[in-house]
């Protein structure tokens, strides 16, 4: 079974920075797609980030530039370092693997304020 531990959410002032991360154990075959996505108060959740095995790195457009994932494959971990936050980035953050089912995280709540 695979379990995903999230940390690094938090508040924080608008034009501040963030890290998340994200570390998958168990039985974890190889992994290829790792990323995150996001959910606001009363929205759909929305994909913000992924990267693949071979590197590859896409983000949603309104994160460009100022977020960025990056992955370590030894410690089956993914992390997400964000910047220049704005209140709209305020949501509870999952990550997610594809290995090659998907598992998801718990979740971690990022708030940023005005």
């Amino acid at each position: 079974q695979v379990q995903l531990a999230e940390s690094g959410g938090g508040l924080v002032q608008a034009g501040g920075s963030l890290r998340l991360s994200c570390a998958a154990s168990g039985t974890v075959a190889t992994i290829d797609i790792m990323g995150w996505y996001r959910q606001a108060p009363g929205k759909q959740r929305e994909w913000v980030a992924g990267v693949t095995g071979g590197g590859y790195r896409n983000y949603l457009d309104s994160v460009k530039g100022r977020f960025t994932i990056a992955r370590d494959n030894a410690k089956n971990s993914v992390y997400l370092q964000m910047n220049s936050l704005k209140p709209e980035d305020t949501a509870v953050y999952y990550c997610y693997i594809a290995a090659p089912d998907l598992h998801w995280g718990q979740g971690t709540q990022v708030t940023v304020s005005s």
